[in-house]
């Protein structure tokens, strides 16, 4: 990482955080009272508010293809392929429809600043090479569906970094199929160049496309084997397609 090419944009970064801080209150104290729905509602005004600023403060142009596939209430764990940090302003700037956080790693929530933010939108955060933990982790994500948020995970469990997807990880859709939610497969493309590319933040073109859901409920042992492949392989060929543009 490139240390002082990386100042202006720490610094622009920083200042996207006031997009969001309107809602700070609101959503805690729906959290508090065990208001989900209020919760939920005030998580998307603050995410919905500060995703499209954060790549508009740096340059970056979002195109999406078949977002009349996401579904237009949660929950839903979304899927998708994880090039680079981007991912999670692509995320928050196109996806405005419903409340959903990310499943992170633990490291994610200690950010300076942004930690605690991470943390109030009700990502889940894994402590990796501690299964003991991380099953913890899961069993929260999964009551958080059955509460109504929604989640996004990335199956690789770290970024490729550049345009070749890796491999994914078996087991991860169980947060899926457990509460029975519906996946939506997310292919993503260029948001490595954000970053990842050049070690600082600068403009990029990203492109996106929303497949259709796939349901979970009810699946028989077959189809619950064969689901981790089948939803790889359609976000993977997804992002062959954008590649090819």
């Amino acid at each position: 990482m490139k240390v002082f090419a990386n100042i202006p944009g720490a610094f622009k970064l920083l200042n996207c955080l006031k997009y969001m801080e309107p809602y700070k209150k609101e959503i805690e104290a729906a959290r508090a009272a065990g208001d989900f729905e209020r919760e939920r509602q005030f998580i998307l005004k603050a995410t919905s508010s500060w995703g499209p600023m954060v790549m508009e403060m740096f340059g970056s142009s979002v195109n999406v293809k078949g977002i009349e596939n996401l579904p237009d209430s949660g929950p839903v764990v979304m899927v998708g392929n994880h090039q680079g940090y981007a991912d999670i302003f692509t995320y928050f700037s196109v996806f405005t429809k419903f409340q959903f956080s990310f499943v992170a790693k633990e490291n994610l929530g200690n950010l300076p600043f942004y930690g605690k933010w991470i943390r109030r939108i009700r990502s889940v955060l894994i402590k990796r090479n501690d299964p003991r933990a991380s099953l913890k982790a899961i069993s929260e994500g999964i009551e958080y569906l059955k509460q109504g948020f929604s989640l996004v995970i990335f199956p690789e469990g770290t970024r490729s970094m550049g345009p070749d997807p890796g491999r994914f990880h078996k087991g991860s859709l169980k947060l899926a199929t457990k509460p029975g939610v519906p996946i939506v497969p997310i292919s993503i493309n260029g948001s490595y160049k954000m970053f990842e590319e050049e070690g600082y933040l600068k403009g990029a073109r990203i492109d996106v496309i929303v497949h259709e859901p796939i349901e979970t409920k009810n699946l028989s042992r077959d189809e619950e084997r064969e689901l981790n492949d089948k939803v790889e392989k359609i976000i993977v060929d997804g992002v062959r397609e954008l590649q090819r543009k």
